[in-house]
């Protein structure tokens, strides 16, 4: 993406650049930043949180480009009418990056969060991780196509940065070379490996410091639900604006409910732990990060504003969602579906380039990046995903026989 900026004063001037470009980089670089902003956090990862400081900039010159060249599309009536939702998600990422700056802040120190919720953090979810290339790495000059990591291993990177610049969603014919910075995703045990690997040194978790907080799982409990919560919102949102679905929206909307209620719990859990400690003000970290998913969900039903509001999806959005390169789709398991009564991990061993983050029920309960031992049962609700056309030919066979 080419800005007139000045490194000084990091001004912005207006250049003729596409829209619907701009808004592709923005949608990618918003996903990015709320995965890395909980990343860093559950890993206690400095390196990750300083990461997302420097996407906070890139995303601060996105916003202002956009916003510049939507102002110059508008010239008349109908063309506000159009406009007002493409605006609407502008100012959704901004929220997002600025709550994700917050949460980089609490791991950078700027606010302490008690030492055993850090170390308690990093056994709830996969790990995601940050590894500059050596030198000496098999990995280094060759394309991921050719290392096949994500077949080979299981782990798979998410985004790299070459130079200052980021490449999201690399694909097969993406080079690493050495001083790239990767970002991998995966379950722990492979992604210690694959770090080593390319990095020639352990991958290390903090360890755990004792205690002076009881009924501690309570938090971490939230927290890490709060983070799914808010990071599925974010997927769900861009997705009912590429099919101007208005359930999926509506599904937007019951989650930032729930994150308000889940901060309610995390805020009441803080003041009764605050009598346990010499110095509750230690606490502040948690009301921040608590603050902050609550933001990026409310970000996210800001993005579906527009067909909440029964207003015509601009077709420069539904454009820039679909020529992302991952998809998020819903889809309610039919009865005549052979996949009904299936687990999850077998569905997924069937349908290879999926994944289903969530499940929601009939009952309104909501399963968060469920084992594969969970079955999937007629009524549910799936999320789904990974490449286009992956999660079509899935989303076809839970719908029919």
């Amino acid at each position: 993406m080419d800005f007139d900026v000045d490194p000084d004063t990091q001004t912005v001037e207006y250049e003729p650049v596409g829209v619907k470009d701009l808004l592709i980089e923005m949608k990618d670089s918003s996903e990015l930043i709320v995965d890395l902003a909980y990343s860093a956090l559950l890993h206690n990862s400095e390196d990750l949180a300083r990461e997302i400081l420097e996407l906070e900039i890139k995303m601060d010159m996105l916003q202002m480009q956009a916003r510049m060249n939507l102002l110059m599309a508008g010239r008349r009536p109908d063309d506000a009418r159009g406009l007002a939702p493409v605006l609407g998600i502008v100012g959704a990422t901004e929220k997002i990056s600025e709550a994700a700056g917050d949460v980089a802040g609490v791991v950078l120190g700027e606010m302490e969060l008690p030492g055993a919720i850090r170390a308690a953090l990093p056994e709830a979810m996969e790990v995601l991780a940050r590894a500059t290339l050596t030198e000496q790495s098999s990995y280094a000059g060759r394309t991921l196509g050719a290392v096949d990591l994500e077949t080979e291993t299981g782990v798979r990177v998410i985004a790299l940065r070459d130079d200052d610049e980021w490449v999201l969603n690399p694909d097969a014919e993406t080079t690493v070379d050495a001083g790239d910075v990767l970002l991998l995703r995966g379950a722990e045990g492979s992604v210690s490996d694959v770090y080593e690997q390319m990095t020639g040194k352990q991958y290390q978790f903090p360890a755990e410091p004792d205690s002076e907080i009881s009924d501690l799982s309570r938090a971490v409990d939230t927290i890490v639900l709060m983070k799914n919560v808010s990071e599925l919102s974010v997927d769900l949102a861009y997705a009912s604006v590429l099919s101007d679905d208005t359930e999926l929206a509506e599904e937007v909307h019951s989650l930032e409910v729930e994150v308000d209620a889940l901060q309610e719990r995390l805020e009441a859990w803080a003041l009764r732990a605050a009598g346990e400690m010499d110095d509750p003000v230690r606490l502040r970290g948690l009301l921040r990060l608590a603050s902050g998913a609550e933001t990026i969900s409310d970000a996210a039903l800001e993005i579906t504003e527009g067909i909440l509001r029964d207003i015509e999806t601009h077709p420069v959005i539904s454009e820039s969602v679909r020529e992302s390169d991952v998809a998020v789709r819903r889809v309610r398991v039919a009865a005549e579906s052979r996949l009904a009564g299936s687990d999850v991990g077998a569905v997924l061993e069937e349908y290879p380039g999926s994944t289903i983050i969530a499940i929601h029920r009939p009952t309104d309960e909501w399963l968060f990046y469920p084992e594969d031992s969970i079955p999937i049962v007629e009524g549910d609700v799936l999320i789904l995903r990974g490449t286009w056309n992956a999660t079509q030919e899935l989303h076809e066979a839970l719908q029919s026989a």
